[in-house]
């Protein structure tokens, strides 16, 4: 029986062997994984290369300025003094794109666009008599400079209006993103074609989705009146975040047992509800023979075999729960006593609650360059026109050559209703515009390996400091004197590399993700279920992968931070001793989740609460000092004050996450180490031995010192 127990131990391993050398993280130490370091640099090198090359050719006025059918940009250069765009027919867009599409395309729509200097005020049709009279009479003498520009005066007004070179109807507008979006209640022309209410529901819709302008300005004004009680309510998130983590020390083991009898309380008080139901239910014959097979599922509420299964299920997780609480109570209590240490740890080391601090602005620097990056696109030339029709199926329209170009000054004589040549967007050329597509892929794999290697530079970080912590035998006497500063140099120095390998695969992973997403919502359309099936599978398989890698590395940054070794052997002694524990893990992990799960909920819930409490005016005013602002939306700072305290809470419990798994491997590497002898003691804290059964003979060194 023992020899098949070692046999067991051996397939994950052999325990680690007895250093009198070692007294935690080693010092001399080399660099790991330098072929992935170099590619890691050199792919740095070509971020900055895009960066560079999208800052010297890429032009954000694409971004923040509309342009008209010409190429011109409105409100710069020289349409200064027309910053507004309007467009010919809006409706030729509205009635036959999606909204959502319209915006992700920039708001191009198949119809001409000029710059104006204002939106019309009124609504204004051209008239039949008109059709004879020249431009310069019909609009510019009327003050309506509504046409393309260079559109002479001279031309007649029924010409001008079958090439498209002026509006054949205005309506008032008013506007919004830069663009002229017409009212709601404007009394609408008649136009061939389309209906009044198509208008009306195109027109509220189009506002609804997209004018934000007066909604931006009333969020400004409520950010204005409560900027400094959200920075409140976050300092009060980051107090209770501390004070949660450090009171562990003290409550960490009434708490956790409060926690699961909380758990047991609430699956008994689910079985006696679901006994309850089923008991009336049957007192009533009410059976799922009557009821048969249905697909309204809230029926299957009101018959006796749901409530019955639901309470044979909740009973056997109380019952399996319960069991594991007698039978597991040993190693809930060394969890207990490794979260106590955790908060010790970070009451030695305060440096480490602020570290995320770092990784806050690393990540922001990131983000902020990638989105430097896609907000300069490269530049677009001349203006592209093409043949479109309202309806391409229509006889007459087989023949034409639709989303071809073609030449707007020219006119278009065909059999096909309503053919027009349109503008469609902007020719680009060029090596550059061509690359394009690949360039935006390079920078959001930039994006993705830069993000992952911050987070990886900080688990990296802290597990450093925190394994100083636990090797020091005599604490707070022999921790280093900076131990965050020190592993920080330390990780930088030798193991970028590393760092940069365990990135790229979790990155690799997420890319595949995104991918599987973008190929999804492309095909969604046109999916049957079987289809839909595999791609939530391998999309499901995808989640689970990037799991397990984002585990495997956490691990593995933990003993690359304590032995320096490349990060592969690191990843495999981590598997391996976790293996070679994994009832433990499973307890300690568990726990460990259920308890930052309860801090989260505390830190988050009582901000948001209070937040809620005051923002609404629940709370008596305490004078004018303390008088709660009148607010637009007061859900605003309610919602901004909710998730900054789920981001402050989730930083600092992620440090202290982060302290519990180092604390839990340097314990297990205790005891596979040391066995409590005079030249062998163990490292880890008094209740943890008490817990064991064990004791130390002797501290390090004492051998040597006897000698």
């Amino acid at each position: 029986m023992g020899g098949k127990q070692d046999q067991d131990k051996e397939a994950y391993g052999k325990p680690a062997k007895y250093d009198p050398s070692f007294r935690g993280p080693i010092r001399n130490r080399s660099c790991t994984d330098i072929i992935c370091c170099v590619l890691f640099f050199l792919f740095i090198l070509g971020y900055i290369a895009v960066g560079i090359l999208a800052w010297v050719y890429g032009d954000p006025k694409q971004v923040l300025y509309p342009r008209n059918s010409t190429g011109a940009y409105c409100g710069i250069g020289e349409n200064k003094e027309k910053p507004y765009l309007l467009y010919f027919n809006i409706f030729s867009c509205v009635l036959n794109t999606n909204i959502i599409a319209i915006a992700q395309n920039g708001l191009k729509c198949p119809t001409p666009q000029v710059c104006v200097s204002s939106c019309p005020e009124a609504s204004w049709t051209v008239e039949p008599r008109q059709f004879s009279q020249t431009v310069e009479q019909v609009f510019y003498a009327a003050n309506r400079n509504f046409c393309l520009p260079g559109v002479p005066g001279n031309m007649q007004v029924l010409q001008s209006l079958q090439q498209e070179l002026c509006p054949s109807f205005l309506l008032p507008s008013t506007p919004a993103l830069g663009r002229c979006f017409p009212w709601t209640n404007s009394t609408v022309p008649e136009l061939p074609g389309i209906s009044n209410t198509s208008i009306s529901q195109s027109i509220s819709g189009l506002l609804d989705s997209l004018n934000a302008r007066d909604i931006s300005v009333k969020i400004f004004e409520d950010f204005a009146q409560s900027w400094y009680w959200i920075l409140i309510a976050l300092g009060l998130a980051l107090v209770l975040s501390l004070l949660f983590i450090l009171l562990l020390r003290l409550v960490a083991g009434p708490l956790v047992f409060v926690l699961i009898i909380g758990v047991l309380g609430v699956l008994a008080y689910g079985i006696y509800h679901c006994w309850e139901e089923y008991r009336v239910l049957r007192d009533k014959g009410a059976s799922i023979s009557q009821l048969g097979f249905t697909t309204n599922l809230s029926a299957y509420r009101n018959v006796q075999e749901t409530w019955l299964a639901a309470l044979i299920i909740l009973a056997v997780l109380e019952g399996v729960l319960l069991l594991m609480l007698i039978f597991l109570r040993q190693r809930i209590c060394i969890a207990i006593a490794l979260l106590k240490e955790a908060s010790r740890a970070v009451g030695y080391i305060m440096s480490t609650m602020f570290y995320p601090l770092v990784t806050f602005a690393l990540l922001l620097v990131c983000i902020a360059y990638w989105a430097i990056i896609a907000l300069y696109p490269l530049p677009t030339h001349s203006p592209a026109y093409v043949f479109w029709a309202p309806n391409s199926s229509l006889p007459g329209c087989e023949k034409v050559p639709m989303n071809t170009s073609c030449d707007p000054m020219e006119q278009v004589n065909s059999s096909c209703p309503g053919l027009m040549c349109v503008f469609q967007g902007y020719q680009s050329t060029g090596l550059a515009q061509r690359s394009l597509f690949n360039l935006q892929i390079y920078a959001v794999l930039g994006l993705f390996w830069t993000i992952n290697w911050v987070l990886a530079l900080g688990q990296c970080v802290l597990a450093g400091a925190f394994a100083s912590f636990y090797w020091a035998f005599h604490k707070p006497r022999d921790i280093p004197t900076f131990p965050l500063g020190s592993a920080f140099l330390r990780t930088l120095r030798y193991h970028t590399g590393s760092l940069a390998f365990g990135a790229l695969i979790l990155t690799l992973v997420q890319i595949a993700r995104v991918i599987l997403e973008y190929i999804d919502h492309k095909l969604r359309g046109a999916q049957n279920p079987l289809t839909r099936c595999i791609l939530c599978c391998f999309k499901c398989c995808l989640w689970c992968l990037e799991k397990f890698i984002k585990f495997l590395n956490r691990n593995a940054y933990i003993m690359i931070a304590i032995y320096g070794k490349n990060f592969c052997v690191s990843a495999k002694n981590a598997f391996m001793l976790l293996m070679r524990n994994i009832v433990r893990v499973v307890v300690l992990d568990k726990v460990t989740d259920l308890l930052l799960f309860f801090g989260k909920l505390l830190v988050v819930g009582g901000v948001g609460v209070l937040s809620f409490f005051f923002f609404t005016g629940r709370i008596p005013s305490l004078g004018k000092t303390f008088e709660n602002p009148q607010l637009n939306y007061y859900w605003l700072p309610i919602m901004v004050s909710i998730l900054g305290a789920y981001l402050i809470a989730s930083g600092f419990f992620s440090v202290f996450g982060m302290c519990v798994d180092t604390l839990f491997l340097c314990f297990l590497e205790d005891l596979e180490r040391n066995d409590g002898s005079a030249d062998r003691p163990y490292y880890m804290s008094k209740s943890l031995l008490k817990i064991l059964g064990k004791k130390n003979k002797g501290t390090p060194g004492d051998k040597k010192r006897k000698k």
